[in-house]
């Protein structure tokens, strides 16, 4: 986590680094024992062993420190997967099985985690793959390729989105392909 703790930030200072880690860490384990609706930003910062300076200097609120928690996460997943663009062939269905993977692990987690907003976390992170790829392999004259990114993370969040709310859903690889041959005309189509 701590990459990607360092590569949000553009920093690589080890406090700043240790501080996120901790206030996310805290609020993970205050997320066990209380709703989120009932966790201050002084709960937060006691279980952290920070002070709420500390809190304030990284985080306006404790919403956005859920949603700096959640990306955290999904990079951790998409990095544990390795996905790159340095070879597109199959990035598309790994970069779908990620996001898939990632709204299946959120049942093991307390139910407000699994209900927060994620698509604020998880399609930032999809738009920027997507954006590196396009650029990596151009787009066609007249295409907008930052909205084809924006277009084709909006769609294979919603797909899997839908997938995860699907009772006796079909596996997550399977799920994957499919999305993958939806939203290859909205992402590639642009540079072929």
């Amino acid at each position: 986590m701590a990459q990607l703790l360092q590569s949000e930030t553009g920093t690589t200072d080890p406090r700043i680094v240790r501080s996120r880690r901790m206030l996310m860490e805290a609020l993970a384990k205050l997320l066990m024992k209380k709703e989120f609706e009932d966790i201050s930003v002084q709960e937060i910062t006691e279980q952290a062993t920070l002070n709420r300076a500390t809190f304030y200097l990284h985080y306006p609120d404790k919403n956005a420190l859920l949603q700096a928690m959640t990306q955290a996460r999904f990079r951790d997943l998409i990095q544990r997967r390795g996905i790159t663009f340095t070879d597109c062939k199959g990035a598309l269905r790994a970069i779908a099985l990620g996001v898939c993977d990632y709204l299946a692990e959120t049942t093991g987690c307390p139910a407000q985690l699994a209900r927060a907003p994620l698509e604020g976390s998880i399609i930032p992170v999809v738009e920027d793959m997507f954006k590196e790829g396009v650029a990596l392999h151009g787009s066609a004259p007249g295409v907008d390729a930052g909205l084809s990114a924006t277009a084709a993370a909006w769609a294979v969040f919603g797909a899997a989105r839908r997938w995860y709310q699907t009772p006796n859903r079909i596996p997550a690889e399977e799920m994957a392909a499919k999305i993958e041959t939806m939203v290859s005309p909205i992402l590639f189509g642009a540079s072929q």
